[in-house]
């Protein structure tokens, strides 16, 4: 009855942009944390920036400078702008959300969407 669905991810060139969004719908009551993960063939999902209900953020240290994520509350919806991207940010980027429908919080991911970095 949650829903996340990500969109914007893409091939784009050494040194190019993305924006990622995702949006949340269904039954919710309440949205804390949201955030942005990604996972590359072969390795583990992580945590790339996340984002708290009032606004603080925090990125991991490969991302920071180059990455902003930024959440509009009245449209249940977080962004993530990409710019000068490397090769090595290629991955499935993923979001998620800390979604409370009735009474308990609980984790909901999106589908995932490819960016990928290439010439």
């Amino acid at each position: 009855q949650v829903q996340l669905v990500e969109s914007g991810g893409g091939l784009v060139q050494p040194g190019g942009s993305l924006r990622l969004s995702c949006a949340a719908s269904g039954n919710i009551f309440s949205i804390n944390a949201m955030g942005w993960y990604r996972q590359a063939p072969g390795k583990q999902r992580d945590l790339v920036a996340i984002i708290t209900a009032g606004g603080s953020t925090n990125y991991a240290d490969s991302v920071k400078g180059r990455f902003t994520i930024s959440r509009d509350n009245a449209k249940n919806t977080i962004y993530l702008q990409m710019n000068s991207l490397k090769p090595e940010d290629t991955a499935v980027y993923y979001c998620k959300a800390g979604i409370t429908s009735t009474r308990f919080e609980y984790d909901y991911w999106g589908q995932g969407t490819q960016v990928t970095v290439s010439s």
